[in-house]
């Protein structure tokens, strides 16, 4: 087991709290000192409550899973004795009701893994299609989460 922190800071600014009218841009503090600015998405929380230029929750939540399948790709492709000299992901969220509840949430992740191989020995379809199973059976945040998660 291990235990993984992050700080969550707001304070307020010259807005009017109790009538709802601040800015909800916030920091994130991970170990090691990285800080990144926070916002709610434009798109829930308009301008100049929110920040264009910050990280909101559902694109982190798209990040994380989507640098997740990625570590565990690149460690099983090393194992299997491939060698990538890149790997980008155009990967997109999408936040709607959750069939189960009807609440709003994140209902579904599409990951779009573009990866360049390089050496004598390139991945077949089916090398590929085996190493994002199984990326994705051991990535500890697609077992975290009930998002429907699809690798195109």
């Amino acid at each position: 087991m291990s235990a993984h922190h992050a700080t969550v800071l707001w304070t307020l600014d010259d807005g009017d709290f109790r009538k709802r009218r601040y800015s909800r841009a916030h920091r994130l503090i991970f170990a090691g000192g990285v800080e990144i600015p926070g916002s709610p998405a434009t798109a829930i929380v308009p301008l100049p409550f929110s920040r264009a230029d910050a990280a909101d929750p559902e694109s982190m939540f798209t990040a994380s899973l989507s640098a997740c399948h990625m570590m565990w790709f690149l460690d099983l492709a090393a194992r299997g004795g491939f060698t990538i000299t890149e790997y980008r992901d155009e990967a997109e969220g999408e936040l709607g009701k959750m069939p189960a509840t009807g609440k709003m949430g994140m209902t579904k992740v599409t990951l779009r893994p573009k990866i360049t191989f390089t050496g004598e020995k390139l991945p077949t379809a089916e090398d590929l299609a085996r190493l994002h199973h199984a990326a994705h059976e051991a990535c500890f945040i697609a077992n975290s989460v009930t998002t429907e998660v699809v690798v195109e």
